[in-house]
């Protein structure tokens, strides 16, 4: 028997604006990475952040901050998805391009 997650956990918590990828993010992350990160970002998923820097993701949620996750590609590139304050971009991009 599997148990269905519970569907407020697949409701989108923000609209993301529009997407952007850095050369590098594109050049090193696959499209499917991209994509499911980008899937997870904007569920609320924030990824590899530490607990202090998720509560901060929340909060920001409802005050109007920007959002910052952190995931890493299978083969262990790390790269960053952050959503600016106002919800008018959402970048994907690798460390060295912050």
């Amino acid at each position: 028997m599997s148990i269905e997650p519970d569907p407020k956990d697949r409701v989108p918590k923000f609209a993301p604006g529009q997407l952007m990828a850095t050369r590098n993010a594109v050049q090193s992350v696959s499209i499917d990475d991209i994509l499911y990160a980008l899937h997870r970002h904007i569920l609320g998923d924030w990824g590899d952040l530490c607990e202090e820097d998720w509560k901060l993701n929340e909060d920001a949620l409802a005050s109007g901050g920007r959002l910052l996750s952190v995931y890493h590609t299978a083969s262990g590139v790390k790269f960053y998805v952050i959503t600016e304050w106002d919800r008018s971009v959402t970048t994907v991009l690798l460390p060295e391009d912050y």
